[in-house]
């Protein structure tokens, strides 16, 4: 294919402010569907997960054809979690779309991901989204994006940025935000008019650096990005690579390009397409195909490093085994480093001293996608709390630290700086506009976990939060950010109606009557802040004598719903989640009461 009719884009943004909705758009209003065919929403979101939260967690790739041209999109995630798949993919772009929430201006991400941008030295068109929204202020947005822009460096040919306003869910793209317009050709033709087409030589030794994995059921793993140099042919005797490393024998067995959100098979590629190859089963994220004959791996890039581990273990709670596929430690292992294919800001370590396996990512939620996606493959298993993972740098010892921004109700934010303030943090910059406060600080990555969960009890459910990491700094000792202890199965039991109400005052319960517990099981916060052993299967004494109120039925208010996210955000360092494919249960590390008494009084 002409590689001058060839665009390749990004689209990067920070969480929600509508990449996936605007990606919808272009391929709708590109032709590439019938008229009369349903479309569902949101097509470059495949997994459940994704669909599910909303958010986008894997990039992903697709294609349109507009005036001639070929038009290959990579959907990027927009949460920091997933910075990683952005650092990568932006490999494959010539150019980035920037989406800016007309409302919100930049955030955290937005900074991120631009910055990534900016060191690849990609063109950039400035998207200024939402402009619908009764709040907008798209002038205000665009000089937010500006100052951004000088904040970080970026050249004076790219300060000079060409900005389009656009409202993706009304499906339109305008120049002049004060008109509005029928359909994204003004975006469109940006898109071909503003972005370069591919560099490189047709007639060079092949390089094409993968960038991201996918997985077939008949082929096995197929490696995409983009071909930088050379030509690729079906049945094409190349070698795979890293730098400074061995070149491995393959042959080219299937060829795909990507038309739409689907993959379709070709004989041939060239310059500047992004494909997915299948010939390699080992092939892994950062490795190049290149000529046999004159092999010339590419430099993957440096990925920003994890900082936050839990450690993962086989189930060994009393009721292992009954409700999960693979539970073995071995199975485990295997899943965890299948994973690490395709995740590259992903790392596993095997424990030194103990049986389990270290696992360290960007944040909470890059974890607690990953046990999720285990759990609904059926697999069982135990994962501890959170931690952080420390440095020594010049003899100190040094901690992550978050830039973290809040939006909340004027009327919250005293509460919210009080907590953040009991968890290190320092304000940086607190904005007040009409009865909205946005609070900007930076806070020890250790001060945010656990945070989510009462910032939307101090603000009734309205506070937004975004974080992303700033840097490591000095270590500010010792942090104690659960304020209350639990309730403790003292012996595995079924949970009674009468036993549950009686103990109503002690805290609130996760469970509720009928379930089965086991000894050293989280049956509940406590009111106080010291742990509670209790007895949940304690039964009425049954007389023949009866008096009046004595047949009154025990009512038990509605248990707390524990989703993942908030088990992680609740547990201490000697509590465990036990994860399996149907429940979520919250464990003491150490079941027996005796056994952990002996252990506070040693510690």
């Amino acid at each position: 294919m002409d590689q001058t009719k060839i665009r390749n884009i990004a689209i990067i943004a920070h969480v929600d402010h509508g990449k996936t909705t605007l990606v919808d758009q272009l391929f709708k209003q590109s032709g590439m569907f019938r008229q009369n065919q349903v479309v569902e929403e949101r097509l470059m979101d495949s997994m459940d997960l994704e669909k599910e939260r909303g958010i986008t967690i894997s990039s992903k790739n697709g294609s349109f054809h507009y005036r001639d041209h070929l038009v290959n999109i990579i959907d990027t995630p927009g949460h920091a979690d997933f910075g990683g798949q952005v650092e990568r993919v932006l490999q494959m772009a010539d150019g980035a779309l920037l989406l800016v929430d007309a409302a919100e201006g930049p955030m955290p991400q937005t900074y991120f991901v631009l910055k990534k941008a900016l060191a690849a030295k990609l063109p950039i068109i400035v998207v200024v989204n939402k402009i619908d929204k009764p709040a907008a202020r798209p002038d205000w947005a665009v000089d937010e994006v500006f100052d951004l822009f000088v904040k970080l460096d970026a050249p004076d040919d790219l300060l000079d940025f060409p900005i389009c306003y656009a409202s993706a869910k009304n499906g339109f793209a305008t120049l002049d935000y004060n008109e509005t317009s029928e359909n994204m050709i003004p975006l469109m033709d940006f898109i071909i008019d503003k972005i370069p087409h591919p560099q490189g030589d047709p007639t060079a030794s092949l390089q094409l650096l993968v960038s991201s994995i996918s997985y077939s059921s008949y082929l096995g793993r197929l490696g995409i990005g983009k071909i930088t140099s050379g030509t690729l042919n079906i049945n094409d005797q190349i070698v795979v690579m890293r730098e400074n490393e061995a070149p491995v024998p393959a042959r080219i067995t299937n060829l795909y390009h990507f038309v739409g959100n689907k993959k379709e098979d070709i004989q041939s590629a060239s310059i500047g397409q992004i494909v997915a190859v299948a010939g390699m089963d080992t092939i892994t994220v950062g490795m190049t195909y290149t000529d046999a004959q004159n092999p010339m791996p590419l430099r993957a890039v440096e990925l920003d490093p994890p900082t936050i581990s839990m450690t993962f273990t086989a189930n060994d709670s009393p009721f292992h085994g009954q409700e999960g596929k693979f539970v073995t430690s071995r199975q485990l292992r295997e899943r965890l480093h299948r994973e690490i294919l395709s995740d590259v800001a992903l790392v596993v370590e095997d424990l030194q001293d103990a049986q389990g396996y270290k696992v360290s990512g960007r944040g909470e939620l890059h974890l607690s996608i990953l046990i999720e996606k285990m759990r609904r493959e059926g697999y069982e298993f135990q994962v501890t709390r959170p931690q952080v993972i420390f440095k020594t740098i010049n003899g100190q010892r040094q901690e992550p630290y978050e830039e973290l921004t809040i939006d909340v109700d004027e009327e919250f934010s005293g509460n919210v700086i009080s907590n953040l303030g009991n968890r290190k943090g320092i304000l940086l910059e607190m904005n007040t506009n009409n009865g909205l406060t946005r609070l900007k600080y930076k806070i020890p990555t250790r001060g945010l976990l656990g945070f989510r969960g009462e910032l939307m009890t101090e603000t009734k459910g309205t506070g937004v939060m975004n974080y992303i990491f700033a840097e490591y700094g000095d270590y500010v000792g010792p942090m104690k950010n659960r304020k209350r202890g639990t309730l403790v199965s003292a012996e595995q039991c079924k949970a009674t109606a009468y036993a549950l109400s009686s103990l109503q005052d002690r805290g609130k319960f996760f469970i509720k009557p009928g379930d089965n517990v086991y000894e050293g099981q989280i049956l509940g916060e406590h009111c106080r802040d010291n742990d509670l052993a209790v007895n949940p299967g304690k039964g009425k004494k049954l007389t023949n004598v009866r008096a009046a109120g004595s047949d009154d039925a025990a009512v038990v208010e509605p248990p707390t719903i524990m989703e993942l996210d908030r088990c992680i955000s609740f547990i201490n360092d000697d509590e465990m989640i036990e994860i399996t494919p149907e429940s979520i249960r919250l464990r003491k590390i150490l079941l027996k009461e005796n056994e952990r008494r002996r252990a506070k009084k040693m510690a």
